[in-house]
């Protein structure tokens, strides 16, 4: 008859305790594991942290990097060494320059390139130039573009033979 109690015991400790477990969130009362709320609704489960343990597997947007070619990168900053840097964004692959002068010319430009891919390839390379009257030629800049992935095969043929 002890055993028997000792059973009821366990089963009824058992069902308390996973009376939670299966949808007994957001059900209108008091809850401690609804506090983490990231922001907006309290209510949406999309601004919830951690309600479940495979949440803790899932990427945050945080984790979620965009891959930039380093021969690209590289042969970007080499070809427009000589503007100056005004914003770098490595994560997002934003290159963003200041008026300069070409060595030898005499007008300004500015560049902002965006690298949009882990491939060396034209299609991850955007490139767009000003002057302060206003945006280049497509063939000036499509020479830019040139240049940068001619720099860039450069670089990989290079680290290629080490």
């Amino acid at each position: 008859m002890r055993w028997l109690t000792k059973l009821g015991l366990i089963s009824l400790l058992a069902v308390t305790a996973s009376c939670g477990a299966f949808g007994g969130k957001n059900r209108g009362g008091p809850s401690t594991y609804n506090d983490n709320v990231i922001g907006g609704n309290p209510r949406d489960p999309e601004n919830i942290e951690g309600t479940t343990i495979w949440d803790a597997f899932k990427p945050t947007k945080a984790e979620q990097i965009v891959q930039v070619n380093r021969y690209l990168w590289t042969a970007t900053l080499d070809v427009l060494d000589f503007l100056p840097l005004q914003t770098v964004e490595p994560y997002t692959g934003v290159i963003v320059t200041g008026y300069g002068t070409p060595p030898g010319g005499g007008r300004a430009y500015r560049a902002t390139v965006h690298i949009k891919d882990p491939a060396l390839d034209a299609r991850s390379l955007n490139v767009s130039l000003q002057t302060r009257n206003g945006p280049v030629s497509a063939s000036t800049a499509r020479a830019i573009e040139d240049a940068i992935l001619s720099r860039a095969r450069q670089l990989r043929i290079a680290d290629r033979k080490l």
